[in-house]
């Protein structure tokens, strides 16, 4: 494993579950069981990894490795079930809620399958979730995407016989693991000439140093704002999981009125639940933010069929106090092009890649810790996934929409999934579900967000356009 994947599998414990995760619904009527299981069978050779366990080193002496589960099966990890009736969103999302709490066993491959059937309107739904230390976002698309058709009517190849392959002893794992705690630190070290060759001019490094020093007046002033203290604190291992949805043309229409980017739009919608949240629960004051995370996928275009984790991330203050949306916008903007021409997601990502020179024991140690120690200084992650444009088909049923989970840790009770497919922008909200009782209201703010804005898109002469 990489550093950052080894992080993600080290911070699990009984009220962390790492995985991501999904709702996929079709258009019915429902497969078979059987014929879902014939699917994944088929397309195993294309993801080896869904056949393989992690074993971890005595001690940590090296990162987790990746081996063939001897007794891998099928039926453990594609699971059916069905809805009580009437079938609606919320009889789905209640057990979704449930399901996505729920940890896997991390004795075996790190993933599941759910087909659920009983949805009404002649719907179906699949129900998926991978440990985080397999896939990021873009990575799941990719996965996603070779699970899935793009046509109706694709004859599925015959499943192939597998077998496993020898797992290591014990002793070859942990001399392994010595030779990589000690050999990493040396390939990375020797791979920086090769990194400052591969800048576009000689003058790169020093740019790009420059402009993350020249960002660090805002950063601090950024990182110094009042937060939302209630959105912070201990975490249990239950979970409420909401969804709520936008049009993408509409939000092309506010950004054609207004200015910014798709992502500008998308952040001050967002600042308008929590604004909504905040405000019902009585706690909304002057000055005050709502310090979001925003992954940045930091995965080349020739890198699309690798399983592991390519991301950066940047710190956003979400204006909640402010009472224009037109202001929101503008401050998101304004941070965003900070952000942008700071480089500082690239900055971030080389922090990240430090971590390939731990060794492994202080690795676990410090995401554990990282992870776990009560802060205040961020409030939630908001991460944006694009999807496919075009209609997706399994086993010959349409997929009508897709809803996405991103886990919560530390003292971080909310987080923010956001997926688009074809036109239909869609935000899963996962929240502890003893700390943020009041979920729907952020959910249902969100989506007022996105009706304040078209109001003012509508009405240039009332508002001026954000430059």
């Amino acid at each position: 494993m990489s550093a950052m994947d080894a992080s993600f599998y080290f911070v699990e414990d009984e009220n962390v579950p790492m995985h991501v995760g999904s709702v996929l619904v079709f258009e019915g009527p429902a497969p078979s069981y059987g014929d879902v299981i014939r699917l994944f069978l088929s397309k195993m050779d294309s993801v080896p990894r869904y056949r393989q366990r992690v074993r971890s080193l005595p001690l940590h002496v090296g990162r987790p490795v990746w081996v063939d589960d001897d007794h891998f099966q099928i039926l453990y990890h594609v699971r059916h079930t069905a809805v009580p009736s009437p079938g609606g969103d919320d009889q789905l999302r209640n057990l979704a809620g449930r399901l996505f709490a729920q940890r896997l066993d991390l004795s075996k491959p790190l993933w599941e399958i759910w087909l659920v059937e009983g949805l009404e309107d002649n719907r179906w739904a699949i129900i998926s979730k991978v440990h985080h230390c397999l896939i990021d976002g873009v990575a799941g698309t990719d996965l996603m995407q070779l699970l899935l058709d793009a046509r109706k009517d694709v004859a599925l190849p015959e499943p192939t016989e597998w077998t496993p392959q020898r797992s290591p002893s014990q002793f070859d794992l942990v001399v392994d693991g010595v030779r990589d705690a000690v050999w990493t630190p040396v390939k990375h070290l020797a791979a920086i000439p090769a990194f400052a060759r591969s800048l576009r001019s000689g003058s790169e490094l020093l740019d790009i140093g420059r402009a993350v020093l020249g960002s660090l007046p805002g950063t601090a002033k950024r990182l110094t704002s009042a937060t939302a203290g209630s959105l912070n604190g201990p975490i249990g291992p239950h979970r409420r999981w909401v969804w709520t949805k936008a049009d993408l043309g509409e939000v092309k229409r506010i950004r054609k009125a207004t200015g910014g980017t798709v992502n500008d739009v998308i952040l001050t919608a967002i600042t308008h639940g929590f604004r909504e949240l905040l405000a019902k629960r009585g706690e909304l004051v002057e000055g005050q933010v709502v310090r979001t995370m925003v992954p940045v996928s930091m995965r080349a275009a020739n890198e699309h069929d690798r399983l592991d984790n390519r991301v950066s991330a940047v710190l956003v203050n979400l204006p909640v106090s402010s009472l224009d949306p037109l202001d929101r916008l503008a401050s998101i903007r304004e941070q965003m092009d900070d952000l942008k021409g700071s480089r500082q997601a690239a900055g971030a990502d080389v922090l990240t890649k430090a971590g390939n020179f731990a060794a492994p024991t202080l690795l676990a140690l410090g995401s554990r810790t990282a992870m776990r120690f009560p802060q205040q200084l961020l409030q939630t992650v908001t991460t944006n996934v694009p999807g496919p444009r075009v209609p997706l088909y399994m086993l010959g049923r349409r997929l009508q929409n897709i809803y996405p989970y991103v886990p919560i840790a530390s003292t971080m009770r909310i987080s923010i999934g956001i997926f688009s497919y074809l036109d239909e922008i869609t935000f899963g909200i996962n929240a502890d579900f003893d700390g943020v009782p009041d979920v729907q209201v952020l959910a249902d703010g969100i989506r007022a967000g996105f009706d304040e804005l078209l109001a003012v898109a509508a009405a240039p002469a009332e508002g001026s356009r954000v430059e």
